[in-house]
């Protein structure tokens, strides 16, 4: 069987003037591929085993090459954006025809330049497309343990479960919804905190430190809003989670542990619904 998107060994049945055909061993001789002249081994003859991978030429018939891409079917990688078209963007991935990344499989509209990180896949029409939703190919187990610190590219969002996240561009991980702070998007590079493992190794992420490190530093950030504020705050800790969050990008608790290590540090008092500078 011949398998688009795969390197495999065929075997070279038939010469001709512009290349080699080749058929599986011992398989249907009728299911053939084309080995252009310049790619044919100099040493191959009819019953010589090639190592080829297999994808569709620009008249979209199936083609082999002795050329290595730089993604195959089941890997990840980032390949260079050449230029963007009315339908899509078109990859360098080290063959002669670029690899096609659909707008509707792209998580962020790419342009020239730009490196995403991609797999493939196989569209209805049997083409090699690539597509920015990598969540399948990426691997669950990874060398990190809770408290590692990793980093990793923001792919996806969802409103329901948080930020989807490839560590070292292979590993699986996401960021919970709880643990979203600030305008991330996909695209976005972040360093995190594993703040825990899942049975089946998928990695879960914090972009913030432990409670006890954190408090010190979002103490800094609300005593900088109250220079912003003109040393008054309009809202305490009893303010909803919505308006907290808006202001400050903590979490209600968050906020709250942080406004009273300022107050029993006597830089702030709370009264008449207000924090102030003291």
């Amino acid at each position: 069987m011949l398998l688009l998107g795969e390197k495999q060994q065929l075997e070279v049945i038939k010469t001709v003037d512009f290349g080699v055909y080749l058929a599986e061993p011992g398989g249907d001789k009728e299911e053939k591929v084309l080995l252009p002249a310049k790619q044919v081994p100099t040493d191959a003859k009819v019953g010589s085993l090639v190592e080829v991978f297999l994808y569709r030429d620009s008249k979209d018939r199936m083609i082999a090459t002795t050329v290595e891409p730089l993604l195959m079917v089941g890997q990840v990688a980032r390949l260079t954006v050449a230029e963007v078209g009315k339908i899509g963007a078109f990859l360098n991935w080290g063959l002669e025809k670029d690899l096609f990344l659909p707008f509707k499989q792209q998580t962020y509209r790419v342009k020239a330049g730009d490196t995403p990180l991609v797999s493939l896949y196989i569209d209805k029409s049997n083409r090699l497309c690539a597509t920015m939703n990598v969540y399948k190919e990426l691997e669950y187990r990874s060398p990190y343990k809770k408290d590692d610190m990793v980093t990793g590219q923001i792919y996806a969002t969802s409103d329901n479960f948080g930020a989807f996240v490839a560590v070292d561009d292979k590993f699986s991980a996401l960021i919970p919804k709880k643990e979203l702070y600030g305008e991330l998007k996909p695209g976005d590079t972040v360093n995190a905190r594993v703040i825990k493992v899942q049975e089946d190794g998928r990695l879960c992420l914090g972009i913030r430190e432990k409670a006890y490190l954190q408090i010190s530093e979002d103490a800094d950030k609300i005593m900088a809003l109250l220079d912003a504020y003109d040393g008054v705050l309009p809202f305490t800790e009893k303010a909803s989670p919505e308006v907290i969050r808006r202001e400050t990008q903590m979490s209600k608790n968050e906020f709250k542990r942080a406004v009273g290590n300022l107050y029993k540090q006597g830089k702030v008092d709370i009264a008449d619904g207000r924090i102030r500078k003291c």
